[in-house]
């Protein structure tokens, strides 16, 4: 698999954590129903409708909390997720949540897809959040009036027409909320994190060297540049010893 093929896995991915998230949700039962108060309620999932999953009951519609999912390829391009949530706030129930889960894969360029904690919001704060940017914070030029659905409430059918949508959005925009700063913090904390002894921002800045035009020469300077890095921490380890291999590898595909 190329460099620029792991950017395409997001999608791919999507669905499955979903169904993985709902399936480990139902398997840990004894620690969010302890007591049993719920237990003729189930997590499920529900495609193309807002939320994504539902806790709800096995018989009717009796809904306790959804779960909008979003999955994050933690070394994609951008270095925030490119995600974009829409729904007006009307149509999230109060307790309703926002989850993006962040994704690499195990050996970085290779292996299992492992997930990282994800970030969680209440969904219609989040709405809100996202609009009260968009009309007030971003000082924007251009008309920042909001189109907001009407006569929407909670855990809508799939025919039902939830997305706010703003006057003028020329670059597409709308939505993205990471762009509004509120995962700021959580993004910061997220590159940090060190996979395979090196922190994940520098791995995507590697993976970003390469493009299906990149040459054999901009290949082997964007490994050395990595591999400095990892030197220059200056303590052997484990995952130091880990990402040098990893490196060698690489070298050692580009000489075939």
């Amino acid at each position: 698999m190329m460099a620029t093929d792991l950017y395409t896995l997001n999608s791919v991915l999507g669905a499955t954590i979903e169904e993985q998230v709902v399936r480990t949700l139902n398997l840990i039962r004894s620690t969010w129903d302890s007591s049993g108060k719920y237990a003729l309620y189930s997590f499920v999932r529900q495609p193309q409708t807002f939320p994504d999953v539902r806790l709800r009951k096995a018989t009717g519609d009796d809904t306790i909390l959804g779960l909008e999912l979003k999955g994050w390829y933690l070394l994609a391009k951008e270095t925030e997720p490119s995600l974009r949530f829409q729904t007006t706030a009307s149509a999230c129930a109060e307790q309703d949540l926002i989850v993006v889960v962040p994704w690499v894969l195990s050996n970085v360029i290779s292996g299992a897809p492992m997930l990282f904690e994800p970030w969680i919001e209440s969904a219609r704060y989040a709405a809100e959040f996202r609009n009260y940017h968009w009309q007030h914070l971003r000082q924007a030029a251009s008309d920042t009036a909001i189109v907001v659905p009407s006569g929407i409430g909670p855990y809508p059918v799939k025919a039902d027409q939830i997305g706010d949508r703003p006057a003028s959005d020329v670059g597409g925009n709308f939505g993205r909320l990471a762009r509004t700063g509120i995962m700021e913090e959580y993004i910061r904390k997220l590159d940090e994190i060190s996979l395979c002894g090196i922190k994940a921002e520098f791995w995507r800045q590697f993976l970003k060297s390469f493009q299906e035009s990149t040459t054999d020469a901009q290949a082997r300077a964007a490994i050395e540049r990595l591999r400095k890095r990892v030197l220059a921490d200056g303590t052997p380890s484990a995952r130091s010893e880990s990402a040098l291999r990893i490196l060698v590898e690489l070298e050692t595909l580009l000489n075939e």
